[in-house]
């Protein structure tokens, strides 16, 4: 970035050197030129006002080469020049036409060199001739060709300048840009420039996030390895003992049905962990087309009724037939998990509420349930991976601590809402708006 800044600051100071150069060589040229001119009709003013009659005898005239003096009779003859002689008819020069017509004239003549230009002032006489001076002066080219030398000598000292001072001016310019983006976690280090500003708050939210996607990261596998561990563990010891016959056969029976119990676990665990990372990535979900939300409700609400008659507790479905744009399989995972743990966490002879309306433009699904409750501290951290309220009784019932977490994914998979209201002793109430 430094080098950019430098070779683009160099690269405008040339343009400006060169640009300078030949707009002042332009605005001299001019001014050199409306001189020369000037000149010419002073020393055709001196001239006819001393005499034209000793012309030919007048050293100083007739030796003066860097001023050409031309006399010219009213036919265009040629009575007089002190730098050729013998010349032909002058009525055809432009100069003098226009002096035998308006009392003056004058035009330019480039040499045959392209070197030199000849400027030409002629004057009507009160005696009907015509007075022209005339002098060579260098053309644009020569002049700066002429002075090349110093020219590009003058510009190669200011391109060194500008090169020092683009690099003070970079380092200058991006010295604040580094000092902040060494201290991104500093609040207090302001944008060095305003316009910045912007940038450097969206470049801190994205930092945040991305310290808290490593953070949940590391919190995730932590959880992860935990929660394996228990099962697994459990798994092996009864395995253990039961290997190194240890128990009786009575209690081989019942070490056997936790082995089975802790195998299930793990694989719900595994299932839910593979779940949640197929769910991280949205483009891995797709065939979404419109399905009717009350009928898959229907339908599990059916299949979850026998795990709610061990504690008696009745399931109820109400609302309407609603059509909401998703994924089937994504819709009956959200319901699952949402009426399993209003099972898991009811008491005896409870009640499981599920609704499904049209609220305004969109479908709510919502789950009540007249269970234990959850106490108003832990609300905002149940849709956390592994987050358990009682993480005993979620063990004993067999939830992962993913449930939650997998409803809070697919809700913003469809870009929806979820919201929870519960109350200790009383029981929970989870909305959904799709």
């Amino acid at each position: 970035m430094k080098q950019k800044i430098n070779l683009r600051l160099i690269a405008v100071s040339v343009l400006a050197v060169f640009a300078t150069v030949f707009c002042i060589t332009l605005v001299y040229y001019e001014l050199f030129q409306e001189q020369v001119k000037k000149d010419l009709r002073t020393e055709s003013m001196i001239l006819a006002a001393s005499g034209l009659s000793g012309l030919a005898e007048n050293e100083d005239i007739a030796g003066n080469k860097d001023l050409r003096i031309t006399w010219i009779s009213a036919n265009g003859d040629v009575l007089f020049d002190n730098d050729v002689s013998n010349l032909g008819n002058h009525l055809d020069r432009p100069e003098v036409q226009e002096a035998f017509q308006n009392g003056i004239g004058e035009s330019v003549r480039k040499s045959d060199t392209m070197n030199m230009k000849t400027f030409y002032y002629a004057v009507l006489l009160d005696d009907g001739t015509v007075l022209r001076v005339a002098t060579e002066a260098r053309s644009i080219f020569s002049v700066f060709t002429s002075t090349s030398a110093v020219v590009f000598l003058i510009i190669a000292i200011i391109i060194i300048i500008c090169i020092a001072i683009s690099q003070v001016l970079t380092r200058q310019l991006l010295e604040p840009i580094e000092i902040m983006a060494e201290n991104l976690d500093n609040t207090s280090t302001v944008a060095p420039y305003k316009e910045l500003t912007p940038f450097v708050t969206r470049i801190r939210e994205q930092h945040r996030e991305i310290l808290a996607a490593a953070k949940s990261r590391q919190d995730f596998t932590a959880n992860v390895s935990h929660e394996l561990k228990t099962p697994i563990t459990a798994i092996s010891g009864y395995a253990e003992l039961i290997e190194n016959k240890m128990v009786d056969e009575n209690q081989q029976i019942k070490f056997a049905g936790e082995i089975r119990k802790h195998a299930d676990r793990l694989v719900s665990l595994v299932n839910d962990i593979i779940r949640l990372s197929e769910l991280d990535h949205k483009e891995s979900v797709s065939d979404f087309s419109k399905i009717d939300l009350y009928e898959i409700a229907e339908e599990r609400v059916e299949l979850l009724k026998n795990n709610a008659r061990e504690k008696n507790i009745t399931v109820k479905l109400t609302g309407l037939h609603c059509m909401v744009t998703s994924n089937r399989g994504l819709m009956v995972e959200l319901i699952d998990n949402l009426v399993q743990n209003a099972i898991r966490y009811n008491v005896q002879d409870g009640l499981v509420e599920i609704s499904v309306k049209y609220s305004g433009n969109q479908v709510e699904l919502k789950v009540s349930d007249t269970g234990i409750g959850i106490p108003e501290k832990d609300q905002s951290r149940v849709f956390e991976r592994f987050y358990r309220v009682d993480k005993s009784r979620s063990r004993e019932t067999g939830g992962t601590g993913l449930g939650l977490a997998i409803v809070k994914h697919i809700v913003e998979l469809h870009d929806g809402e979820i919201t929870l209201h519960s109350e200790l002793g009383k029981g929970t109430s989870i909305c959904i708006k799709l």
